[in-house]
């Protein structure tokens, strides 16, 4: 039977099943293996080396809808990434094509309704595997990337996340549709309506884990993926500052004052042309002291160049609006 708790490191990890039966399957997904005995579910992440916090936030998400706006600034994204990567292989590898035999053998492929709603089934397949592809092949190295320090495309940023969201909506509706019609196609013969129903049970603990798994992404992968992304913007700014004062005494090449002159623009949040008019140059002069400002220094940041001038005094740290 279910209950409605929010669940502790400390509690037994039985007794979490217990109440919640359903979480067995993000118990795989989080690569835990069942014989545990009467360990706590802090005792049985750490063994499986999963993070505790992450476990229980998806846990308490998926039992109660319980969250805290906190959440998302303790989550271990390495193993949100593969727990969502994990229940995609799960839905993509094993639940569809499982529903996909269940729906053949309790329908009569020769009566035009039960061929309608194969289709039905086939078009819904398709559709949220093409989605989760997507996020498998865009958004998933996207993260990764981050994580592991690379450059990433700009192109494959947190926004497109939004639009992958917007899909969940559309394979509800379209199991609102199968659902709608399935029960309305009532077999002649008891053992064909049996099999069914099952299936249309399956199809609706179906229709439940894709909300779950929605609301994973929604409440804790998009916030992660946009935190991770200031991260890495601080990540760009946030470079050896011992460096920065080196590279204006050693033997690298040094800006000219020329060059200091259009930092300084930059750091006080004028744009291209505004430098170009106080300094009387051309626009395109700026725009080229600005590749090499940037070669030499290595920061290709706003910020960065804002913590360069900060440190070698080109700006007083009064007059910057941080």
């Amino acid at each position: 039977m279910k209950k409605v708790k929010v669940y502790e490191p400390e509690d037994s990890m039985l007794s979490l099943i217990r109440d919640n039966y359903n979480v067995l399957q993000s118990l795989g997904a989080f690569g835990i293996s069942l014989g545990f005995g009467n360990k706590t579910v802090r005792q049985v992440c750490e063994e499986g080396n999963v993070d505790t916090f992450t476990f229980l936030a998806v846990v308490n998400l998926t039992i109660n809808g319980y969250h805290s706006k906190n959440d998302v600034e303790n989550l271990d994204v390495r193993t949100l990434l593969r727990y969502l990567k994990a229940s995609h292989e799960y839905y993509l590898e094993f639940q569809l094509p499982f529903l996909r035999r269940e729906l053949t053998e309790s329908l009569d492929e020769g009566n035009g309704l039960g061929r309608l709603i194969l289709k039905i089934y086939d078009e819904y397949a398709r559709f949220i595997s093409h989605h989760m592809k997507l996020e498998e092949q865009i958004l998933f190295p996207y993260v990764e990337g981050m994580l592991d320090g690379k450059a990433v495309s700009a192109d494959r940023s947190v926004n497109d996340i939004e639009t992958f969201s917007k899909h969940h909506d559309k394979t509800g509706d379209k199991l609102k549709e199968l659902k709608s019609i399935i029960i309305k196609y009532l077999p002649s013969d008891s053992k064909h309506n049996n099999m069914l129903t099952a299936a249309l049970h399956d199809i609706y603990n179906l229709e439940e884990w894709l909300a779950f798994h929605a609301d994973v992404e929604e409440k804790f992968f998009e916030p992660a993926i946009a935190m991770l992304e200031t991260k890495k913007d601080r990540g760009d700014v946030t470079l050896d500052i011992s460096g920065m004062v080196a590279s204006n005494s050693d033997n690298g090449e040094q800006l000219s004052e020329r060059e200091k002159d259009v930092v300084i623009g930059v750091v006080q949040g004028l744009t291209n042309k505004e430098i170009a008019d106080k300094l009387f140059i051309a626009p395109n002069t700026v725009i080229t002291h600005r590749r090499n400002i940037a070669r030499k220094l290595q920061i290709h940041s706003t910020a960065g160049l804002t913590i360069y001038a900060i440190v070698n005094r080109l700006v007083d740290i009064g007059s910057v609006d941080l």
